[in-house]
């Protein structure tokens, strides 16, 4: 008999499923919204939305009022089912967790008081329970448990034994007792765990506390198939034998094989735990041990087989945070921010071929240029002060001395030549600043995607070569810009002069002269770059939150930090930079190269003159480059376009899932708490392995 796989063809978005796993339920609605009404965690629907939603779906008209019937609520509302040659006993009893009043019809008061129950953290238990209470007295008795559990497909396959000690002791030695729902909660919660346990008894039929390799497999797959990803469930004899001696398993194995699946989360927490929130960090079986003692949660057996699976299926010997995902992946991301567009490029990542990759090259690239703009223009007051200052020289030109410190320098140009004489060389710079700003994020991208290994992690060498090669690339659009906007913002000191435009600057210079000072810029660059971007990549993770994602705060702050030991460590190679790029007065040092500057400048000024500008240059590139990093992450969630490549780490929340695969598309009609009524009938399957039959008849392959 074929079961109902919600996981498998429910069609909605990975992006529209909500976590209800009641472990980290709580935690994770909250982050969904801050609103809280009647006791609950979502935002209820509203009441006037709600009841035309209602009406469009209820096909029954009793006295004036309409209803809902069972195919109405499960088919045509929630889509379980296929309209054709499904269980009509399923569909009543999946729509009898609605229907209160149990007379086989489903009012909007029984609809809306629905809604609310959904946006409690208790969801996936209540509307269980529901399930169970068949006839709406609020309990449930051994005859209405049993009528539910023996039309399931898990039943079918593997009876359990109704006459257990484990069922006496919640519905009573003669079964007359009724349980309430925090009572039937824990059971239900209990009952599955048993059900493995049923299972090793009937395969072990000596007693000996051993089953088969075979056993455990053929268990495993039926009892616990919903907490088994594929690559798990095809290494279940490989990894059993590995840790077993011969072919059979015993049942403390049996016992912490289950036990380490059922916590997985907890795994992941002891995992970060060592690696101080570092996801990429191998870890030995000894470190992740020391910590698991000291939070006395783990077994060191589940321990060793929580290494053995992994070595199962990487063959490392240490673990990554990504292992851990291989055995309970974080399988639906929560979409914190809402996006205005959504593309598929590919259906499948194996699909990627040069033309996808150029495309994304391209996409970043567009992105990059927006984000550079908005960084440059928050910033572009603090570059021109920068510049000023470090064109400021004490020892060549008797009386030149303009500007006491940077701030006098801001008082001044604004005295003089207004608020606008802030934003001189602006327009030049915007020009260039969008493809210098935009190569550099597309080339760092480009080169880290071909340092990844297979588990998604990269060696800081390889972040300090994407990093240096993209200051490097950067170059052919930094040089000509740098010259073109220096002159222009220092030809505001003159006072009196000929006003200078960006492209007389241009024909004076030719295409040669726009590159003068190429290799200063090469030397302030490429280390610019290979410090910044694998700093930022280890700030943002630090400030990730435990689920791994970063808040548009926790992006600004990060390339804030990333762009302090940036910027100020090669401002010699910038002060260096501006001198070759400057035209020198009458009067004023001339320099012939980067080493000719570099000892001019030391004999004349002294090694301060090296550092001057170095506050004005950390003001301005740390908070551009926070604003640029923003602005670029938000644009790739905003305008998602999924290539099947690699996303920015942090982009999206993730969170446990209750279901299995996703689904393609979402109904609109599902608002307030039915948003999340997808996953909890889902749920009612992946938490507890109940899987009804889907249809009325059994299906021959």
């Amino acid at each position: 008999m074929d079961g109902i796989q919600f996981g498998s063809f429910f069609s909605i978005p990975k992006k529209h499923l909500y976590s209800v796993n009641l472990e980290a339920t709580e935690q994770n609605i909250l982050k969904e919204t801050d609103i809280i009404k009647g006791g609950g965690y979502l935002k209820r629907a509203n009441p006037d939305h709600l009841r035309d939603i209602f009406d469009k779906y209820a096909s029954k008209e009793k006295n004036g009022e309409k209803f809902m019937t069972a195919e109405d609520f499960v088919i045509k509302y929630l889509g379980l089912f296929g309209p054709e040659n499904y269980n009509a006993h399923s569909v009543g009893l999946l729509a009898g967790i609605v229907d209160t009043s149990k007379d086989g019809l489903i009012s909007y008061p029984e609809f809306q008081a629905f809604e609310g129950l959904l946006c409690f953290p208790d969801a996936l238990y209540k509307t269980a329970f529901q399930l169970f209470d068949t006839n709406g007295n609020g309990m449930v008795s051994f005859q209405e448990f049993v009528e539910v559990m023996s039309k399931t497909d898990l039943h079918q396959r593997i009876p359990f034994d109704m006459d257990s000690p484990f069922v006496q002791l919640y519905f009573g030695r003669d079964k007359k007792r009724t349980v309430s729902y925090s009572e039937f909660s824990q059971f239900l919660h209990d009952f599955h765990e048993e059900y493995a346990i049923e299972g090793f008894r009937r395969a072990d039929k000596e007693g000996s506390g051993f089953i088969s390799v075979l056993d455990f497999q053929y268990i495993m797959t039926n009892i616990k198939s919903h907490l088994l990803t594929k690559q798990v469930q095809s290494h279940l004899i490989e990894a059993a034998q590995g840790s077993q001696s011969g072919r059979r398993v015993s049942f403390p194995y049996f016992i912490a094989f289950n036990s380490l699946l059922n916590n997985m989360e907890l795994a992941k927490r002891i995992y970060l735990n060592v690696t101080n929130g570092h996801r990429a960090q191998e870890v030995s079986k000894e470190e992740f041990m020391h910590s698991a003692q000291a939070m006395s949660q783990m077994t060191p057996l589940e321990v060793d087989i929580l290494f053995q699976l992994c070595d199962v299926l990487h063959q490392t010997g240490r673990i990554v945070y990504n292992d851990l995902n291989a055995i309970a992946p974080e399988q639906y991301y929560k979409q914190i921010t809402t996006r205005l567009a959504e593309i598929r490029a590919i259906s499948n990542p194996e699909d990627r071929g040069i033309f996808i990759q150029i495309l994304e090259s391209v996409y970043r690239f567009t992105l990059g240029s927006i984000a550079g703009a908005v960084g440059a223009t928050a910033v572009y007051p603090i570059d021109l002060v920068k510049t000023r200052m470090q064109n400021q020289r004490t020892g060549s030109f008797i009386g030149e001395l303009m500007y006491r410190n940077s701030f006098d320098c801001f008082k001044k140009v604004i005295r003089h030549e207004g608020v606008f004489g802030l934003y001189r060389g602006l327009v030049p710079q915007l020009m260039g600043v969008a493809p210098e700003k935009a190569i550099k994020l597309t080339v760092n991208d480009f080169v880290r995607d071909k340092f990844y290994d297979k588990n998604g992690n990269i060696s800081p060498l390889g972040e300090i070569i994407s990093g240096g090669t993209a200051g490097a690339s950067q170059v052919i659009f930094t040089n000509p810009l740098e010259i073109v906007k220096i002159r222009l913002q220092v030809a505001g000191e003159i006072a009196g002069g000929a006003k200078v435009r960006a492209w007389e600057v241009v024909k004076e210079l030719g295409l040669f002269g726009l590159y003068k000072g190429a290799k200063a810029c090469l030397l302030r660059d490429i280390p610019f770059s290979a410090i910044y971007f694998p700093t930022y990549a280890h700030t943002k993770a630090k400030f990730a939150d435990e689920n791994g994602y970063n808040s548009p705060i926790s992006l600004l702050v990060s390339g804030a930090i990333a762009g302090v030991p940036a910027a100020g460590l090669v401002t010699p190679a910038d002060v260096i930079k501006t001198r070759l790029q400057v035209v020198a007065r009458t009067g004023q040092t001339t320099y012939n190269g980067v080493l000719d500057a570099t000892r001019k400048i030391y004999a004349e000024e002294g090694f301060r003159a090296f550092w001057k500008g170095a506050i004005a240059r950390v003001c301005r590139s740390s908070p551009q480059f926070g604003v640029t990093l923003l602005t670029y992450e938000i644009l790739q969630r905003l305008l998602y376009i999924d290539f099947g490549g690699t996303r920015p780490a942090g982009s999206e929340l993730k969170v446990t899932a209750l279901g299995g695969e996703a689904s393609k598309t979402r109904n609109p009609d599902h608002v307030g708490g039915y948003s999340v009524s997808i996953p909890v009938f889902s749920g009612i399957e992946t938490k507890f392995g109940l899987c009804l039959p889907k249809f009325s008849v059994q299906r021959v392959a």
